[in-house]
């Protein structure tokens, strides 16, 4: 009986050829796995496809749900953002397609897991540490890192499917490298592998428009968090995965969330990307616009190191780590009072707020007004600034000294 090898099966041309050449290199029996992040792909025929490259069975799961609930919220509640820029939508969607490939290698009995990342990215890192972490009796091929794996370029994987037999519609012509969930979009290549090169917005965008070409009216959007989670949109409840489509669409149409990025990638390299999060950016800045109401001030200020933090974990592929878990309940426990409304507008490229409110605000008027109220003595300052300013002083009065007696 032969062994069985599960494969990260997306369809494409890739992992089409890794099909054939698991069976001709290692005499396994090819299970597939697709999972379905919400990449909007056409998932149709996949069956067919996989099972006439020769795998036995494709599994395709729908893991949405799971995807924003336990994997992208937990980064929108940390503000977990790489390098000032990038909202993860690659990295927060690795750890749970390694989860799901492990369930459907125990479930299999599978001794193996084949993926389809290449030796330069981070994917490769992130599927094989989650695996690791899940799995560390399952044996791990990186095809685009065996020695046995000979194909460099698109023609040369067409042809080799072409002498095993698998003739299908796919084409040699040159495209950028995406990514996709219902998070975002990735977009590398071409014009973009030169960093003096504008990107070709017109042939590059698939999730919405530019700025420029945005409606010239604004839109005014409203919503509800409890304990950090987004509840509604314009006084429609809805689950979180709805709620990140209808801001796709929304920020989409206005020309945010694009963002164009030279960033470091964990194996060393600079690689320069554009990512489309119209509705991720959207969610990410009505969460912070309530929370900056809320949160005392200590606990903002370690809440950034933290989201830093998190960003960084997510971004090498920590997800099952310890470490993650620890800052991720640290948190939690941030959001337990991130409830009220936001309300905001958006305006080519723009998220202009429009108003916050929660029954939680620190916000006191009578305190922070211009006008002098009961709550607060404007002489109670000086005393504090003496004693906040007191190891300046100190220094400044050393120093005078020193140059005084030289």
């Amino acid at each position: 009986m032969k062994e069985k090898v599960i494969l990260a099966y997306s369809g494409g041309l890739d992992t089409t050829a890794i099909i054939p050449w698991l069976k001709e290199n290692f005499d396994y029996e090819v299970i597939c796995v697709c999972i379905d992040c919400g990449q909007a792909e056409e998932l149709d025929g996949l069956e067919e496809r996989a099972k006439f490259c020769g795998a036995s069975k494709l599994y395709v799961l729908d893991v949405i749900d799971e995807f924003c609930d336990e994997y992208v919220m937990p980064c929108v509640k940390a503000h977990a953002v790489y390098e000032n820029k990038y909202l993860l939508g690659t990295s927060m969607a690795r750890p749970l397609i390694a989860k799901k490939l492990v369930e459907i290698a125990r479930k299999e009995g599978a001794t193996a897991i084949c993926h389809g990342a290449t030796g330069k990215g981070n994917d490769q890192i992130r599927f094989e540490l989650g695996i690791k972490a899940l799995a560390p009796d399952l044996k791990i091929i990186a095809a685009w890192r065996n020695e046995k794996w000979t194909m460099d370029s698109r023609e040369s994987e067409i042809e080799y499917c072409k002498a095993h037999g698998i003739d299908l519609p796919f084409s040699a012509d040159s495209s950028y490298s995406r990514d996709r969930n219902l998070w975002h979009i990735s977009h590398e290549g071409l014009e973009l592998e030169d960093p003096a090169n504008e990107p070709n917005y017109e042939h590059l965008l698939v999730l919405g428009t530019t700025p420029e070409k945005a409606p010239d009216e604004p839109e005014y959007v409203t919503m509800t968090f409890e304990k950090g989670t987004p509840t509604s949109i314009n006084g429609e409840k809805m689950k979180v995965s709805d709620i990140i489509r209808k801001l796709n669409e929304l920020g989409g149409k206005h020309g945010i969330g694009i963002v164009d990025i030279v960033e470091n990638r964990v194996v060393g390299m600079k690689s320069r990307g554009v990512y489309e999060t119209p509705g991720g950016t959207i969610l990410y800045e009505a969460h912070q616009q309530l929370e900056e109401l809320i949160l005392d001030r200590e606990t903002t200020t370690t809440k950034l190191d933290m989201g830093n933090k998190f960003a960084q974990i997510v971004y090498e592929g920590k997800w099952f780590t310890p470490l993650r878990e620890a800052v991720q309940a640290f948190i939690e426990s941030t959001q337990e009072n991130v409830t009220g409304e936001v309300k905001f507008k958006l305006y080519k490229g723009n998220i202009i707020k429009a108003g916050t409110t929660s029954p939680y605000s620190l916000y006191n008027e009578s305190i922070a007004s211009f006008t002098t109220g009961d709550l607060y003595d404007h002489h109670d300052a000086e005393g504090f600034i003496n004693l906040f300013g007191l190891s300046s002083k100190v220094r400044a009065m050393k120093q005078q000294e020193i140059e005084k007696n030289k």
